[in-house]
């Protein structure tokens, strides 16, 4: 890893982590600050593009720009160098970026105020300015690179370890989480994996990974082989269900006829559990069903 400290004049007192997933491209940011609805300012991500944070006293055309120029070929880098260069007020600027292949770069402006500095690594960056010491970006770091599971999880966990380790000196309000995958957005038809805010809270980074536990339930996915087959005796326990629950008055068959289909269908569509129900394949994701005893009452009428 590399690590750069810079010395004390900003504004925007943040601290935040840049990342890419080498597995599947996702690209990545969480950010907290004391400062209201910080996830409107910090990040920007472009699917196969790259992730930016700007901040202490951002140049909020750094994102858009700074995505122009790596879209059009230029390394993270390579795109940060030109934004540096052509800014006067470079000193006061904080930046972390990662492109699509992950090269991972920094810049953080001799005049941010101290403490502030970032670290890089393999595929993230880790930076922030006005903070407590450098403890928060290093715990990030080793955070990140210790934590398992997909790249929205890890960069929670790196940011939670960071406000834990001290964040920044005035205080806690927002914290923000935005990953982008190509297609992996609601239904496929956006870019946006993951965007979740935390605008005003008191503890912001517990709240946004509480947000973030809610994204996985209702839009994560169990694997292949532990979905489970709406047919027999699933389809009689959710006939019963669906019976205490208002949704059903037919007779327990097991047989999931139209209007068995028909009455699950608004069910999941009130719980929200399109993601974890398949009605073209027939089958039901194991979280979406423990909830739906839970709520409802499990076993037969």
């Amino acid at each position: 890893m590399k690590w750069k400290s810079d010395g004390s004049g900003a504004r925007l007192s943040t601290f935040s982590i840049v990342a890419r997933d080498p597995g599947n491209g996702d690209l990545g940011i969480a950010v907290a600050s004391k400062f209201l609805a910080v996830g409107a300012v910090v990040p920007w991500a472009e699917a196969e593009v790259g992730a930016m944070a700007v901040q202490a006293h951002p140049d909020l055309t750094y994102g858009p720009r700074g995505l122009e120029m790596m879209r059009e070929g230029l390394s993270a880098e390579a795109a940060l160098q030109r934004l540096v260069a052509a800014d006067p007020n470079r000193a006061i600027r904080q930046v972390g970026a990662v492109d699509a292949t992950g090269r991972a770069t920094a810049h953080t402006g001799e005049s941010c105020i101290s403490w502030a500095g970032h670290l890089t690594g393999e595929g993230f960056t880790c930076q922030g300015n006005l903070l407590t010491g450098a403890e928060t970006p290093r715990v990030m770091a080793q955070t990140f690179e210790s934590t398992q599971g997909d790249l929205s999880s890890r960069l929670v966990a790196a940011l939670l370890a960071g406000d834990r380790a001290g964040g920044d000196q005035r205080g806690r309000q927002g914290a923000a989480l935005f990953v982008v995958r190509k297609n992996g957005g609601y239904g496929g038809t956006t870019d946006v994996l993951v965007d979740l805010r935390v605008d005003d809270a008191p503890d912001p980074c517990a709240e946004l990974q509480r947000l973030h536990g809610l994204h996985q339930f209702y839009f994560g996915s169990s694997p292949e082989a532990e979905k489970l087959k709406i047919e027999g005796d699933l389809v009689r326990e959710l006939q019963a269900i669906l019976v205490r629950a208002g949704y059903y008055d037919g007779e327990i068959t097991g047989e999931l006829d139209p209007e068995t289909k028909s009455a699950l269908e608004r069910l999941v569509g009130t719980e929200n559990f399109e993601e974890r129900v398949d009605f073209d394949r027939l089958t039901m994701d194991p979280p979406a069903l423990r909830f739906i005893r839970d709520k409802f009452g499990a076993g037969d009428a």
